[in-house]
């Protein structure tokens, strides 16, 4: 049985990420993955992106910077797609990744900046977030 924070967090999970990836990502848990999906969507999602005082686009904002210092640029993109959904503008993002310039190092603002640009790309040519 899901706990309440579970079902909370697959809620804003899914409003933040798309439900085709949350879904995707949930059924292709194994027998080894499934406890990290739980411990995310329970964790992440269900405590602390549902009860912040936050707003989902400074989350999000939030999220695209730390994870361009931690050079992960799968989770990047995730979360920069997410960001859009969130009503992040393309000058908020964008002037978040001249930040990421700034305080990350050139390098990783290049990448946030090569990232966020594929991201743009993509949803250009499929018109879905």
């Amino acid at each position: 049985m899901a706990s309440e924070e579970f079902e909370r967090g697959l809620k804003v999970r899914r409003e933040v990420l798309g439900a085709d990836h949350v879904e995707r990502s949930l059924a292709t848990a194994d027998e080894f993955t499934a406890a990290l999906q739980t411990y995310v969507t329970e964790v992440a999602w269900g405590r602390v992106w549902a009860r912040s005082v936050l707003s989902r686009k400074q989350i999000s904002l939030n999220n695209i910077c730390m994870l361009a210092a931690l050079n992960r640029p799968h989770e990047f993109e995730l979360h920069f797609r997410g960001a859009i959904r969130n009503g992040c503008s393309l000058e908020e993002l964008r002037d978040t990744c001249l930040q990421i310039a700034v305080y990350c190092g050139a390098p990783a603002g290049v990448e946030a900046f090569r990232l966020g640009r594929k991201v743009f790309d993509e949803l250009k040519n499929t018109k879905t977030p």
